[in-house]
């Protein structure tokens, strides 16, 4: 692990925040390795070094670790279900050391693509509203196909509490086969069922929702459902960068 400034090490145990952290230090409350630090800026490893404060040691912060799962259909995007379904901790329990949480939700009925995350800065940048997220979805619809269907899709919906959606782009992406056409939805917003409203009130019927993209981020064509693999650095920082 790279070394970090020591008021960071302190900040990221929960011993105080930033600020704070720098006068605990400075006031020569902290020791590292048994020696006495009062510069908040020295670097060291906090996986090797012995940090205490007031003579007890701190534990080192859980390293932060950030996965993209294909959560399959009829698996909860959630830590636990108190009917005894199967979440998506289930599938990483064992593997994985750190606890990590969904970011953001997909349906029971849904698969694809869904970041399960410890790091709280990612978490928040890629759930709030204001960064207004592309998610991208490539959903099976049954039903007799019109362009007039196409216009209802791209179109605002009533969802059942009342809120009217945002225009949504939506276009074909696989030719109609025993009335069943291919479409993919590009979402901001992610209302609850969005998706599954959306069709009904074009007459059609969901076959199957899986989602592909978060952002910048795209499902992996060799992910298998029930298969996870570690973000890149690359991918975190052009994942941020994305929220401006």
């Amino acid at each position: 692990m790279a070394e970090e400034r020591l008021q960071n090490i302190l900040a990221r145990a929960g011993v105080a925040s930033r600020r704070g952290a720098a006068a605990i230090i400075e006031s020569g409350r902290v020791t590292v390795d048994g020696i006495v630090v009062r510069e908040a800026g020295a670097r060291f490893d906090p996986a090797s070094a012995d940090v205490a404060v007031d003579g007890e040691r701190i534990a080192a912060a859980e390293k932060k670790r950030t996965i993209m799962l294909y959560k399959p259909v009829g698996v909860l995007s959630s830590m636990s279900d108190p009917f005894g379904g199967k979440t998506v901790a289930d599938i990483i329990k064992g593997s994985v050391d750190e606890r990590l949480v969904p970011v953001g939700r997909l349906d029971k009925d849904s698969e694809g693509l869904i970041l399960m995350s410890n790091d709280g800065e990612l978490t928040n940048k890629l759930t709030h509203p204001r960064f207004g997220h592309r998610k991208t979805y490539i959903v099976k619809a049954a039903g007799r196909w019109s362009e007039e269907k196409l216009a209802i899709l791209r179109g605002s919906v009533k969802m059942p509490d009342g809120y009217m959606t945002r225009p949504v782009p939506v276009r074909v992406v696989g030719e109609t086969f025993n009335n069943v056409t291919t479409l993919e939805f590009v979402l901001k917003e992610g209302r609850k069922r969005q998706i599954r409203y959306m069709c009904s009130a074009a007459r059609l019927v969901v076959v199957s929702l899986k989602r592909v993209a978060i952002g910048s981020l795209t499902l992996p064509m060799d992910l298998n459902p029930g298969e996870f693999r570690d973000l890149t650095q690359t991918e975190i920082a052009e994942a941020l960068e994305g929220c401006g």
